[in-house]
């Protein structure tokens, strides 16, 4: 297949593609990002020679029609997206402007061209907050959004949704819980509990700490999109989770003690805006209908990411410092699209 991954130098996105690469290195890969704050083109580090990688904005229609068209594009995976919710209630025109309008084109391009498969990568977000003893989201759960970001996100739900009932684009919809692993920015909560301990810093934790996510390793994420990309029903969402409910407090403490740090380096910070108590995700359909389920029990890869940042400290050193950004505008400039 000749696969466009939408957003391929950030975190899920790179390891999507390093999964395909390994996997099924006879398939052709075309990467588009904005190169935004969150993109960095060290993610996708030892495969200049082996994908193609096209800097722009989803969207844009005529670059991605043009993109669609000259590299003879037949699958689309869709990772393109603001998502950090901080950022989201301070600027939040962004988030729409990206998650919204850049789906809409993406979807109404994808459509003109005839595109074969679009699978479009989605939150638990969306479903909402549960209560402590509230079922987990299904498929089923109608979406509730509470911040700006998860908002977005259920609208470009919607709009893939519409477009597969209106116009038949064979599209596919997953919704995730929290993702951890290589290659994640430092803005999210496990990669920065682990950066701010190994610097003996200070770690911040909302609130009382006992919000609950449900935790998933990136690369069973990534087995689980291959899985519903190849096999999956066209029209169907499909719930991903890791089985693996912890409060943010659990997972701090965890990462203090992976890294030798004291727990005197929690540090209670004022809670943010419409912070949501808990998600939880009920995967039985998909592992149900497509026979996947998560192989990487938390504890076991919580350890082994805190081993991946140890050894990988240049590529963190170079986004603390903000010296990606400038590598990337010495090394290919400001207005290079194709690289």
């Amino acid at each position: 297949m000749i696969i466009l991954v939408t957003g391929g130098c950030g975190f899920i996105g790179a390891n999507f593609v390093r999964y395909e690469r390994a996997h099924h290195p006879s398939d052709r890969l075309v990467v588009i990002d904005a190169i935004t704050y969150a993109g960095n083109l060290h993610n996708l580090d030892g495969l200049e020679s082996e994908i193609t990688l096209v800097r722009g904005d989803i969207a844009d229609a005529p670059l991605v029609e043009q993109v669609l068209r000259d590299h003879g594009v037949e699958v689309v995976v869709h990772f393109a997206a603001e998502s950090h919710v901080d950022r989201s209630i301070v600027g939040p025109a962004e988030f729409v402007r990206t998650n919204v309008v850049g789906t809409a084109t993406l979807l109404e391009r994808s459509r003109t061209v005839g595109i074969k498969r679009f699978l479009a990568v989605s939150t638990d977000e969306v479903y909402g907050d549960l209560g402590p003893q509230d079922p987990a989201f299904t498929e089923g759960t109608p979406l509730g959004p509470r911040s700006p970001y998860s908002a977005s996100k259920a609208a470009s739900d919607h709009l893939c949704s519409a477009w597969f009932h209106t116009y038949r684009l064979p599209m596919l919809l997953t919704r995730c819980s929290n993702n951890y692993g290589p290659y994640q920015f430092p803005e999210k909560l496990i990669p920065l509990m682990i950066l701010n301990a190994l610097d003996h810093r200070p770690l911040p934790v909302y609130g009382d700490g006992l919000n609950v996510r449900d935790w998933i390793h990136v690369e069973d994420h990534c087995e689980a999109l291959d899985r519903v990309l190849r096999h999956g029903r066209d029209g169907e969402i499909y719930n991903i989770g890791g089985r693996s409910e912890r409060t943010n407090l659990e997972i701090v403490r965890q990462v203090l003690a992976l890294t030798g740090r004291p727990e005197s380096l929690i540090q209670f910070v004022t809670d943010r805006p419409g912070h949501d108590r808990r998600y939880a995700i009920d995967g039985s359909k998909i592992e149900r209908e497509l026979g996947w389920a998560p192989k990487r029990p938390l504890e076991g890869g919580l350890a082994a990411t805190v081993e991946w940042y140890q050894r990988h400290e240049s590529w963190w050193r170079t986004i603390l410092s903000g010296e990606y950004r400038t590598w990337y505008e010495r090394n290919y400039g400001a207005r290079v699209q194709a690289i």
